[in-house]
């Protein structure tokens, strides 16, 4: 998102303030990019510290149960019993209403419970964690439309009470959805050519920017780049008949190539290498074969 259409602006502005109205230029992105709720890294951590500390208390109980019947010398064959077999370990349990069968039973569901709890709860976190932040233009964009009301000579602001600074802690927002492609190029396209990506016409604040139309175009214009430095290396090479020429040529092709590649691309350095060194080798063998001679 970039930033909501002119019609979908003006329905958000017959909203309610405040919840409807925050709700209705949320959802007014096709894109769903503006998806941005807070991931309350605070709350969550600390939970999990209490998780894990009510674990570290339940282990250190179970580990005492088993020191006391470690150094029981008694024949006491029934607790042996209950140490290896399951059924009479629950028998016992539910018969002996004030012994230690029955205490060490409540002690292991109370730790199938918690330790249930404890992990479902770092899936969860481990999900979220993997969630990107929103982009610079969607923060801003949510900014623009929640700050305003701020500044209104009342005083009140779009949301009330603790939420007044919903947006305000970029390190605590989650993007429920992140845009399609997130190479470089991308990037660059989004943050200086916006405006030739709008779908209406802009009469307001907001106008809505398609990330469906940047991806696109970004798709064509490294299509017809890589076509270029392939084909038009070729062709200047066939027309140059100059070794050295042929050879700073190769060179420059090559470099220009690799820039394009680690700078206007997500690939990683691995890749950046193989790509550079199958195209020079296309280049070399052009050369050194009979297409490249007169």
């Amino acid at each position: 998102m970039s930033i909501a259409s002119d019609v979908e602006r003006r329905g958000a502005a017959k909203a309610l303030d405040g919840y409807p109205s925050l709700s209705t230029f949320i959802a007014s992105d096709p894109d769903k990019t503006t998806l941005v709720f807070k991931h309350f890294d605070r709350l969550a951590i600390r939970n999990l510290l209490y998780l894990q500390s009510e674990l570290e208390d339940l282990q250190a109980q179970q580990d005492e149960f088993d020191r006391i019947d470690a150094n029981d010398q008694s024949d006491d064959l029934s607790a042996k019993q209950c140490a290896r077999n399951w059924g009479e370990f629950k028998r016992t349990a539910q018969t002996d209403q004030d012994g230690r069968q029955k205490q060490r039973m409540e002690l292991v569901m109370k730790i199938r419970v918690t330790m249930k709890e404890y992990r479902e709860a770092l899936q969860l976190e481990s999900s979220i964690a993997s969630l990107g932040q929103p982009s610079r233009r969607t923060l801003d964009a949510l900014r623009h439309f929640f700050k305003p009301k701020s500044e209104k000579s009342d005083g009140f602001t779009l949301l009330g009470s603790h939420s007044a600074g919903l947006y305000d802690d970029e390190n605590d927002l989650i993007a429920l959805k992140t845009p399609q492609q997130q190479d470089r190029l991308t990037s660059i396209v989004q943050t200086h050519f916006p405006v030739f990506f709008k779908t209406s016409p802009s009469h307001s604040d907001y106008a809505y920017v398609s990330e469906h139309a940047i991806a696109r175009f970004v798709n064509w214009f490294s299509t017809l780049l890589a076509a270029i430095l392939l084909v038009g290396a070729i062709v200047t090479l066939y027309i140059i008949t100059s070794p050295n020429w042929r050879l700073g040529l190769i060179a420059a092709f090559t470099t220009v190539f690799a820039a394009s590649i680690g700078l206007l691309t997500s690939a990683r350095r691995a890749e950046v290498f193989a790509a550079t060194a199958a195209y020079a080798a296309v280049l070399v063998v052009f050369v050194s074969g009979d297409l490249g001679g007169q």
